[in-house]
């Protein structure tokens, strides 16, 4: 089988951010980061110190959400458990940093990983799970982004159509049974199938991450107008229901096709806010401000840019927005979808 070729993720490069700073705008606004990452050496490592290093940038951030990424799994033991270590190690590190600061809570909620194609299999690892997360635990992710043509180089690939599968379903009928929610990463090609999956489960909550991920690489790469127009009509049927909110973030990873990790010079809040205002303001336009929330996505999305210069991106985005509408895209929602 010929391997499919790898679209390169974009690498954090602190001496490349470092040649452009911005004074944070709105700092009073409060904000729950629901989704960032830790890692022992990915992105050049990114653990607590790097973590709040970014968080201190003049962004009044309050708390934070781990969303998991293939952190720190068990060496030994069940295959089918081993993705439980991410969770035993985000609690340790969650509980010694905010120990010793009060400024932000971190990993104030964690959403994990369990391979629901396991099917009702998997009611042990989410047990396990949830006694790791020590009241932490708030969703699971269990990704479906994958294109038959391209991998993204940033986590595995899973099979094709996995939001489809009737043992995958068999497994996602467990969330209920512990309360939890679920965190979607699948590309807008794939819309239709994570639509399916949410009409079949209209009492878990689900959480569209990275905006459904318009795609712009591969066959996508030089159709960003066609590739809208069909994420929008997705999105449209997804809006539709009242179980799913969507995540406004995501858009410095290389898969969405903008080039700005290409640049001799990183990019300022106002160049980004320009080019991702129009995806920005269709979700908040479908969803409303109550089902959306910003993410910072990293560091992921630092291969693109700062956290300060990212926020005000975002900030610029809303800028002229109500009261009401900032507290519910850049804290509210966020806090009430993760039950913080």
């Amino acid at each position: 089988m010929t391997s499919l070729p790898v679209v390169p993720r974009a690498e954090v490069r602190p001496a490349w951010l470092a040649q452009h700073s911005e004074e944070a705008l709105e700092p009073a606004l409060p904000i729950i980061d629901p989704h960032h990452h830790l890692a022992d050496k990915n992105w050049g490592g990114y653990l607590s110190p790097e973590l709040l290093a970014d968080l201190n940038c003049g962004h009044r951030i309050e708390s934070t959400v781990f969303i998991q990424v293939g952190f720190a799994y068990r060496e030994d033991g069940p295959e089918h458990l081993k993705p439980v270590g991410e969770t035993e190690r985000v609690v340790a590190i969650a509980r010694e940093t905010n120990a010793r600061q009060n400024s932000t809570r971190i990993c104030a909620g964690i959403v994990g990983f369990a391979e629901l194609s396991l099917g009702a299999r998997v009611e042990e690892v989410l047990a396990a799970q949830a006694q790791a997360g020590a009241g932490l635990l708030r969703g699971i992710r269990c990704h479906a982004a994958t294109h038959a043509q391209f991998q993204y180089g940033v986590m595995h690939s899973p099979p094709l159509h996995v939001y489809l599968s009737p043992r995958f379903r068999e497994g996602f009928a467990k969330l209920a049974q512990f309360g939890l929610s679920f965190d979607s990463w699948a590309y807008h090609t794939q819309l239709e199938e994570f639509i399916d999956l949410a009409k079949a489960f209209p009492d878990t909550p689900i959480v569209i991450d990275h905006i459904g991920a318009p795609l712009g690489v591969g066959p996508y790469a030089g159709h960003r107008d066609e590739v809208f127009t069909q994420w929008k009509k997705q999105l449209q049927a997804a809006a539709l229901l009242p179980n799913v909110s969507i995540k406004l973030g995501g858009m410095g990873m290389s898969v969405f096709g903008f080039p700005f990790h290409e640049q001799a010079q990183p990019p300022t809040s106002l160049q980004l806010a320009q080019a991702w205002k129009p995806y920005i303001l269709t979700c908040i336009e479908l969803f409303g401000p109550e089902r959306c929330m910003f993410e910072s996505n990293f560091p992921v999305d630092k291969g693109t840019c700062s956290y300060q210069v990212l926020w005000n991106a975002f900030k610029r985005i809303t800028h002229g927005m109500s009261a009401d509408e900032k507290r519910h895209l850049y804290h509210d929602t966020a806090q009430r979808f993760y039950r913080l």
